[in-house]
């Protein structure tokens, strides 16, 4: 850029006047490709901002979906990745928790000595449990990630699990 004074047509000649000078072979395309590029970086930012939406917009509507899908008022059969199942109600769901209370769980107890030559899954008794009892003495709420559910499902009211929570509460032990 060189910087030479010249003298104004309203009487100011200190004013410095600013000319452009090309250097270094550079023509004037230099301005086409930048705005290129800036549409095409304008492009790729909508481009990454709609997917973001859609992402988020995917994850609050399954979260929606499944908390409409819960029978607030049945119990629930939630299976984890890890193999235990627990049952209980959904206080509350969203994209990170499931909080579930009044929960149960299943509780494999085998005998020792079989008394007979019968096969071993004969001598295993399932019966379900309540927790709170347990030695370290849980409080009757669980939250769970939900990146260890695998699913979960309402039970009817006439199913043998919800029979044995009824007959649990039913004989004092609620």
């Amino acid at each position: 850029m060189d910087m030479r004074r010249q003298a104004n047509d309203n009487g100011m000649s200190d004013v410095p006047a600013m000319s452009h000078r090309s250097g270094g072979g550079s023509t004037g395309g230099g301005s086409m490709s930048g705005g290129v590029l800036n549409r095409a970086l304008a492009i790729a930012l909508l481009v990454v901002s709609v997917v973001v939406l859609g992402w988020f917009a995917t994850r609050a509507f399954s979260s929606l979906a499944a908390a409409q899908a819960v029978k607030g008022k049945e119990y629930q059969a939630i299976f984890l990745t890890n193999g235990q199942v627990y049952f209980g109600k959904f206080a509350d769901v969203n994209s990170s928790y499931v909080k579930l209370t009044d929960i149960y769980y299943l509780q494999v107890q085998q005998s020792v000595q079989p008394k007979d030559n019968s096969s071993s899954s004969n001598n295993q008794q399932v019966s379900l449990a309540k927790l709170g009892g347990e030695l370290h003495g849980p409080e009757d709420v669980m939250y769970i990630n939900r990146d260890q559910v695998l699913f979960w499902e309402n039970l009817k009211d006439s199913g043998k699990v919800v029979t044995a929570i009824k007959n649990y509460q039913s004989g004092g032990g609620k």
